[in-house]
């Protein structure tokens, strides 16, 4: 045990290797025991790069609830983990090629592959390096990646299962097409946003009459792509022409007019330009009418050949171009400006293309089916905050079928072989033997083995024994972004494979925000690093800032106002224990004294009150206010209050006093730091390493003490509130600090309080107060406070008008809450509703506002005497 701390708190230092004494000693691998299991599984963060503040606090919050579940006797599993992230970390690897001067299509999958996985390797070691600055709890030896091979062989199996049961299908659907990373994209992954377009619209001649239908589009170059344009049969300016034909203006191709009731008579011209290839409402029709459905566009986004002269150029660019060539031939009528939402790629920002093509998809219906159910039992998922429960259910409600194949090279190759010349499909978890058969060169989507994870990571398919032990996994800890991308999509693959929830709770949190409340984005040059965050304030500093300034649920704002006020909260601690430490000695054990003081007994109690609400909003993952508690508790009881008691404690001659004060001293400095180190682990550690020999982070939970003495804590509130006024009085009227002042104490029937020669020294000893047995003689300012009335002794010193006023308008504050109480107590709704704990809290705060009121009456009749 050490003696002392640093004379300054400086956060490098206190923080600097504890990590690593951590990991060899072992402390974080879960280990079958006789205490019962508690899981956790990281949302795996993408090896794309580094992390961000999303991550910190996601983490950090994971971390909390570790951390205090290990101290609450649990046998705890924090799976550490990392995603693949098929499409980001593609997108990074050709960067990093293209710099190089080359790309994927020139070295080949294989070689790309060895490339992808050097990138993964360079940063997943970034991000365990960064997990252990920020003191992540993690447990390393059951650290899993998406593409190992236990979870490529759990993600081979699903596929083949779903596909078995025909929940997996493959077909030509217009999917959405990210031109740039040339792959398809799920709806999740389609970002849609408001820009400005133009509405074109153009001549249309009937072949047959010569006349004129005009017809508009947003998107020209898809023109090359019509089959016919489409009326609606109850429309009477139009309905004879059905079954006629018209030119098309873009390629002058003939093509039919039909009528379909999907077409809005009064949208536009009422008549609709028919593109089964490029447009999912277009597609239904062209299904419905068996028409075809040609492609008029590359998967690069450029023209093909049905684009005539604009074959090869950009679609954007062929838009331009084809519109200025309509015009030119007299058939553009008008051009509009058109705000709409349009959709962007995700992951590139692409504007993605509606694309017809062939790709694998997940039946939905049925699984999320199958969780609802569950979910609408009560036998389902519990969210915290419950409001996204009813998120939750409405997406899987409204739930349609997933597109899972990408064209991507990096991830988990779907597992069909198809015969290179009959075309037959062969889904298999092992590849056929017969040389004829090609793989499917596509993989899936990286949420669909994202979706397996809280089961994959403990071993399943095998029955393993941490499956058996640690699943269904105790909570997610994820933001509310990924509830239809993640949180879904793992609760009906759980329910499915292995007839369980994945998770018993789920806990969720916003997003973090900048100081004005914008997303922080590369654009927009607001992001934060959280390792410099770190490096300027602490880990410990920017953990407590995190986790405890905004609600569960919703976005918080970064402040470095607030990390810095976290940081000197901690150097308020520190201080605090530094001076416990000063005053302790080796004979001062960790237990409490059979007796106390009565200001022991009231600190006991305030720690008592404090580790009974923190340990309650613990499970219930209200860190913000445990962290104002905290804040509370260790600021003004313990540093303000306790700490300034024992002060003067110690320079009396009671040598049991001090003997017992000490004790109690590092009795709830040791409380403190446990209840602090699931916030900070290493400032916590660093000072509990002085009080005790083991480690704190394996150390148990503080409970209540449980023997709480009323008198004891009316007496020190007593003397706190007295000192508190005695020290204002003195300032108000300019009596130096050390000047005693003599003063007599009354209780709310004006009655003089029995003295207490303990609580007379405290009050000299704290505030210079001289409190007397006998009454004062002389001109006396008297102030009333919750339990009574102080007779200060000032003779000269009073300005007796101030006084009237002063007490004229406590006397108005409390005829107000005199009201306002009386008020309450005779509404029959609040009498019938209100625990009665609460009415009888405003019962005796009105008892108490009455009395203080006859007081204050009292004193202002005195004044004006004066």
């Amino acid at each position: 045990m050490k003696k002392e701390l640093a004379t300054k708190y400086n956060h490098l230092d206190v923080e600097k290797d504890k990590y690593q004494k951590w990991l060899k000693a072992d402390y974080f691998t879960a280990k079958s025991s006789d205490k019962p299991p508690f899981s956790i599984v990281i949302p795996p963060p993408n090896v794309t790069g580094k992390l961000h503040l999303g991550h910190a606090w996601n983490s950090t919050v994971q971390d909390i609830i570790a951390r205090f579940k290990r101290m609450s006797g649990f046998d705890v599993l924090w799976l550490a983990g990392m995603d693949h992230a098929g499409i980001s970390t593609q997108a990074k690897v050709d960067q990093r090629l293209s710099e190089q001067g080359t790309d994927r299509y020139k070295i080949g999958r294989e070689e790309f592959l060895k490339q992808a996985w050097l990138w993964k390797d360079e940063y997943a070691a970034i991000i365990r390096q960064q997990w252990g600055t920020l003191g992540l709890s993690l447990d390393y030896s059951r650290e899993r990646f998406t593409l190992d091979e236990g979870l490529s062989k759990a993600v081979t199996k699903v596929f083949c299962d779903l596909y078995r049961e025909g929940l997996i299908y493959q077909g030509y659907r217009i999917i959405n097409w990210d031109p740039q990373a040339r792959t398809a994209l799920s709806n999740l992954e389609v970002i849609h946003k408001e820009i400005e377009g133009i509405f074109y619209t153009f001549n249309y001649q009937v072949l047959e009459t010569g006349e004129i239908l005009e017809v508009s589009t947003t998107r020209p170059e898809t023109m090359f792509g019509d089959v016919c344009v489409v009326l609606n049969p109850e429309d009477e300016r139009y309905v004879r022409l059905e079954g006629k034909h018209v030119i098309n203006p873009a390629n002058h191709e003939v093509i039919p007019i039909i009528a379909d009731e999907y077409v809005e008579r009064e949208f536009g011209t009422g008549v609709m330009k028919c593109t089964p290839a490029h447009d999912a409402n277009d597609f239904i029709i062209g299904e419905k009418y068996n028409l075809e459905m040609p492609v008029c566009i590359n998967p690069d986004g450029s023209m093909n050949d049905l684009a005539l002269e604009f074959s090869g150029l950009d679609r954007f660019a062929c838009r331009k171009a084809l519109v200025k060539k309509i015009e030119g031939e007299g058939n553009l009528v008008k051009k509009e400006k058109h705000i709409h939402q349009v959709g962007h790629s995700e992951r590139t920002d692409c504007i993605v293309e509606p694309y017809l093509s062939k790709q694998w998809f997940v039946k939905m219906e049925p699984l999320a089916n199958e969780v609802l159910k569950y979910q609408d039992n009560k036998e389902g998922i519990t969210f915290f905050p419950n409001r996204f429960d009813h998120i939750f259910c409405q997406w899987l409600d409204n739930i349609e079928d997933w597109c899972i194949s990408r064209q991507l090279w990096w991830g988990h190759r779907i597992p069909a072989y198809y015969h290179k010349d009959s075309g037959e499909i062969i889904v298999s978890e092992t590849p056929p033997s017969n040389p004829d058969y090609i793989q499917d060169e596509d993989v899936l989507d990286t949420w669909f083995s994202s979706a397996l994870w809280p089961f994959s990571t403990l071993g399943w398919p095998d029955d393993s024994d941490d499956l058996k032990r640690y699943y269904p996994t105790s909570v997610l800890v994820t933001a509310y972004d990924i509830i239809f991308f993640w949180v879904a999509r793992m609760a009906f693959q759980a329910r499915y494979f292995t007839k369980q929830i994945p998770f018993e709770h789920c806990l969720i949190h916003g997003l973090v925000r900048d100081e004005q409340g914008r997303k922080m984005s590369k654009s927009l040059g607001n992001g934060i690093d959280p390792m410099e965050v770190i490096e300027k304030y602490g880990a410990d500093a920017l953990r407590f800032f995190l986790t405890t300034n905004s609600t569960p649920g919703m976005d918080l704002r970064f402040s470095v106002i607030k990390v810095e006020a976290a940081w000197n909260f901690i150097n308020k601690i520190w201080n605090a224990a530094r001076y416990v430490l000063l005053n302790l000695d080796e004979k001062i054990n960790n237990d409490l004294p059979e007796s106390l003081g009565f200001v022991d007994h009231w600190i006991m109690d305030r720690l008592d009150q404090t580790i009974t609400s923190v340990s309650q909003k613990m499970e219930t993952y209200e860190f913000s206010m445990v962290g104002n508690e905290l804040y509370d508790f260790i600021w003004n009881d313990f540093c303000s209050s306790y700490i300034e008691l024992a002060k003067a404690i110690f320079i009396s001659d009671d040598e049991r006093a001090k003997e017992t004060t000490k004790q109690t001293l590092k009795y709830v400095l040791i409380a403190i730091c446990k209840l602090l180190h699931p916030f900070m682990p290493f400032v916590s550690e660093e000072i509990y390493e002085q009080l005790s020999a083991t480690a704190l982070c394996i150390s148990e939970w503080p409970k209540p003490w449980g023997l709480s003495d009323p008198t004891a804590i009316l007496k020190t509130n007593l003397v706190l509130e007295a000192a508190s006024i005695i020290r204002a009085t003195k300032t108000q009227y300019q009596v130096k600090p050390k000047n005693k002042v003599d003063l007599n104490l009354y209780d709310l029937n004006n009655q003089i309080w029995e003295y207490d020669d303990k609580m007379a020294e405290m009050l000299i000893k704290t505030a210079g107060g001289n409190w007397l047995e006998s009454k004062l003689e002389g001109e006396c300012v008297e102030v009333t406070f919750s339990k009574g009335v102080l007779r200060l002794l000032l003779d000269d010193l009073v300005d007796y008008q101030v006084e009237i006023e002063k007490n004229t308008k406590e006397k108005e504050r409390l005829l107000k809450e005199i009201k306002r109480a009386s008020e309450l107590l005779e509404n029959s709704t609040f009498v019938a509703k209100a625990p009665s704990a609460k009415i009888e809290e405003e019962k005796n705060k009105l008892l108490d506002y009455q009395a203080q009121l006859k007081l204050i009456e009292l004193n202002l009749i005195k004044l004006g005497n004066k």
